[in-house]
């Protein structure tokens, strides 16, 4: 034991460093472990769209969701999303595909969603980047551009 407490006083930082380690490793195991939501790849949430009702939400703001999105997909900004959720209301039974531009905002949005109450929440990796650089799939642009 005396050598343990040696080594830990000759090596704080590396000491300190395999606390910081161990103790995000440990969060990062109980929010995968209590998470509702699902992450999907942009491949299966196509096949997903096509096999059964879908409703997308894109949670990108104005500008990038003119610049280019998944077609028939409702338009949420993550900024007003709270006061914009009663527009999807009606599909809290049915699959619910979340993407934002890259997928850290609509992760955040995933756990807004299941929060509310939405039983199929699936977020799509890598968001329109991965969506349309790495898969190549469809996007629809709009026609009004916004300043």
């Amino acid at each position: 034991m005396e050598r343990v407490i040696e080594f830990l006083i000759n090596h704080y930082l590396l000491s300190l460093a395999f606390v910081v380690v161990t103790y995000l490793l440990i969060q990062d195991l109980f929010e995968t472990a209590l998470k509702k939501y699902n992450t999907i790849s942009p491949l299966l949430a196509v096949a997903k769209m096509n096999e059964m009702k879908t409703v997308v939400v894109d949670v990108r703001d104005q500008t990038e969701f003119a610049s280019g999105h998944i077609q028939e997909a409702i338009h949420l900004p993550l900024d007003k999303f709270d006061n914009e959720l009663k527009k999807i209301e009606a599909y809290k039974k049915d699959p619910v595909l979340v993407i934002c531009q890259n997928g850290t905002r609509a992760i955040s949005a995933g756990k807004l969603l299941t929060k509310a109450g939405f039983e199929q929440v699936f977020v799509i990796s890598g968001g329109m980047e991965s969506w349309q650089t790495d898969y190549k799939l469809p996007i629809k642009k709009s026609k009004k551009t916004f300043a």
